[in-house]
């Protein structure tokens, strides 16, 4: 905690701005995914949602990290740039790792998306951490 600044004050307000923020970004997200995408439709189709899904799952949590990052002092930054990094890479590695016996397969890439989906959006908590009273940055 830098000296002189109320960091709960700061976190608490810009939380309420993430919380609006992020809540914008999902339009955009699902407007990208393309026409291919049918719930229940082909294998193909049913890979699309799930592509979809996940873009819309990568983007929310891009923008929450962004805000996270200015709401921080500059001295916490390098330590939550850090954590993401290597959260980005271990979230591939387990996909990959979880998914290895189906990537042949036709709905593959649909097991994948989903992996990463779900570990995506389990990361928001992680971040939301970070504005908290007990932030990893607090000695």
């Amino acid at each position: 905690m830098e000296q002189g600044r109320p960091r709960p004050a700061l976190r608490t307000a810009a939380l309420a701005a993430l919380l609006c923020g992020v809540a914008m970004a999902g339009p955009c997200a699902w407007a990208q995914a393309g026409a291919a995408c049918r719930p229940g439709g082909t294998v193909e189709e049913t890979n699309a949602c799930a592509v979809r899904d996940y873009q819309a799952a990568d983007t929310a949590i891009a923008v929450l990290y962004g805000d996270v990052m200015r709401a921080l002092a500059a001295h916490e930054r390098p330590q939550l740039r850090q954590e993401h990094s290597a959260w980005q890479r271990e979230r591939v590695q387990r996909c990959k790792q979880a998914t290895r016996a189906t990537e042949q397969r036709p709905e593959g890439p649909r097991l994948y998306h989903e992996c990463l989906t779900a570990e995506t959006q389990a990361r928001r908590q992680g971040l939301m951490r970070w504005l908290s009273a007990d932030s990893p940055a607090k000695p």
